[in-house]
């Protein structure tokens, strides 16, 4: 058995979980997420206890017992607590400004560059060089947050450039003069 998929998944109260053949459909506090589970794998509801369940012991289908899990436990924890991901800004002149929903960065271009928040997805402006990322799809909110730092990845010789909160960078040593 996978060490993850055997783990049963409790439901919260104010949690309700609807199964309907393989598109399985949380609903909580915070909203509602939907995931369509690979085909051989099955979900059980029993007491507030959920069980993801594969058929057979063939390697696909194991793998995919402790993917289908995950994915799960994460809807669960999404529509109960959410997601979040702190970031920072690092670099002479530049800075986060808010927008209404929306996020305007200075980044050294010539340009401001805007990111437009979709839907679930929040942002929070703390001072000119912090920010984060919160909403209910874990997913979502670490695409968002690899698509805002790869706007201007920290460079390796001054550390100028976006990451993640508490994230080290690798300085590399520059070249040395004669």
């Amino acid at each position: 058995m996978s060490r993850i998929g055997k783990a049963p998944i409790t439901v919260p109260s104010g949690v309700d979980i609807k199964v309907d053949g393989q598109t399985i459909t949380v609903k909580g506090p915070k909203g509602e997420l939907t995931q369509v589970l690979p085909d051989p794998i099955s979900v059980s509801i029993e007491d507030n206890i959920l069980t993801v369940n594969r058929p057979d012991e063939h390697r696909d289908n194991r793998s995919l017992h402790g993917l289908s899990r995950s994915l799960v436990n994460n809807m669960v924890v999404g529509v109960t607590e959410g997601y979040k991901q702190d970031m920072e800004i690092f670099g002479v002149g530049y800075r986060v400004v808010a927008k209404g929903k929306d996020l305007e960065f200075a980044l050294g271009y010539s340009h401001p560059v805007p990111v437009t928040a979709p839907d679930g997805i929040t942002f929070a402006v703390d001072g000119a060089t912090k920010f984060s990322i919160s909403g209910i799809d874990k997913q979502q909110v670490g695409q968002i947050a690899a698509n805002i730092k790869r706007l201007r990845k920290h460079d390796p010789y001054k550390g100028k450039g976006i990451r993640y909160a508490g994230e080290q960078v690798r300085r590399k040593v520059g070249k040395t003069g004669k």
